[in-house]
């Protein structure tokens, strides 16, 4: 027999079902993961569509059971620590950062809220993590030794530049390792028998002056460090960087697709999908402390003809061998 307490219990129960349905999901259910990108909404669409695809294939969709809150600093470094700031206000679960500065700014605003690296350099010379296999505090990630790099990257331009004899190394002082790029970079010049010129730009303002004092100290040839406000505006210092007429190498594929003659790093599309699983598992209960740091461990090698015949450079057949990519 239906009692009429049974229908105002089956009553409630209804109301209270389609409370929570015009809702949607239930509080908590949905995650919240901060990025903050140190370029431009423009310049870092395919970095942050790489990262939700990694997040996607991994179970988290956007909207259903996680949201991102997004922040570009648009290369300016004096915003990061207000950016960084507004994700912790937001009460973030874990904080996605892609250079070394904004790794800075995310340490000086929280000591607690996990944050990922998605392929900064030098992260244990630059005091990020305490160790590779231990990071010890609430950071962990990607890493990779860029000064290495650089030097390689010299070695590289020197093949297709043999001549030159005057390189000019591109360093942002504001980056936590522009003294361990420009040791690199002034030890494989003294190996090869070559001159290192410090040019400095740590403002995209600074560019143009700093393509002007190329120019002034008759350099032949240009090695750009990995900087994400060089990555941030790449295609301003590509036009900047044409009117020189010389080689320039770069440690980012992206400025070479730029217009660029050639470059030779890590995989920063690559880094920031596989970013994704270790903010999955930070979101399912591990803890940054003990996830290792991984190092990036697949360097490659693009060469743009197009720019080298305009260059009226002739490219070592031995190197466009080795070439991961050529454009043409």
């Amino acid at each position: 027999m239906i009692t009429r307490r049974m229908v105002l219990l089956a009553g409630g129960i209804g109301l209270f079902f389609a409370y929570t349905l015009g809702r949607g999901q239930p509080a908590g259910t949905i995650r919240r993961v901060g990025v903050m990108l140190f370029s431009s909404e423009t310049a870092g669409a395919h970095l942050l569509a790489a990262f939700k695809q990694g997040m996607q294939e991994l179970g988290w969709l956007e909207g259903k059971n996680v949201e991102f809150r997004i922040v570009y600093a648009g290369s300016d470094a004096s915003r990061l620590d207000s950016l960084a700031r507004e994700l912790v206000g937001q009460q973030v679960d874990v904080i996605l950062v892609g250079n070394g500065q904004s790794a800075r700014a995310a340490m000086r605003v929280t000591k607690t809220i996990p944050t990922v690296m998605a392929g900064l350099a030098n992260a244990v010379g630059s005091g990020f993590v305490a160790s590779l296999a231990r990071p010890g505090g609430n950071v962990t990630g990607f890493t990779s030794q860029q000064d290495e790099v650089l030097g390689k990257l010299i070695g590289i331009l020197h093949e297709v530049a043999p001549g030159a004899r005057r390189i000019a190394i591109l360093v942002n002082e504001n980056s936590p390792i522009h003294a361990g790029h420009w040791a690199s970079a002034r030890s494989a010049c003294a190996a090869l028998g070559l001159v290192a010129q410090r040019i400095v730009a740590s403002t995209p303002a600074q560019l143009g002056t700093a393509v002007e004092e190329i120019v002034r100290q008759q350099s032949q040839a240009v090695a750009v460090s990995s900087d994400a406000m060089y990555f941030s505006e790449r295609a301003k210092l590509q036009e900047l960087m044409q009117t020189t007429r010389l080689p320039v190498a770069y440690e980012l594929r992206d400025q070479v697709v730029a217009g660029g003659l050639l470059s030779y790093g890590y995989d920063v599309v690559a880094n920031y999908r596989n970013a994704a699983k270790y903010v999955d598992k930070i979101l399912n209960g591990a803890k940054p402390a003990d996830l290792p740091v991984e190092q990036a461990t697949k360097f490659e090698l693009v060469i743009n003809l197009k720019t080298a015949k305009a260059l009226g450079l002739t490219i070592p057949s031995s190197l466009l061998q080795r070439a991961d990519e050529v454009i043409q």
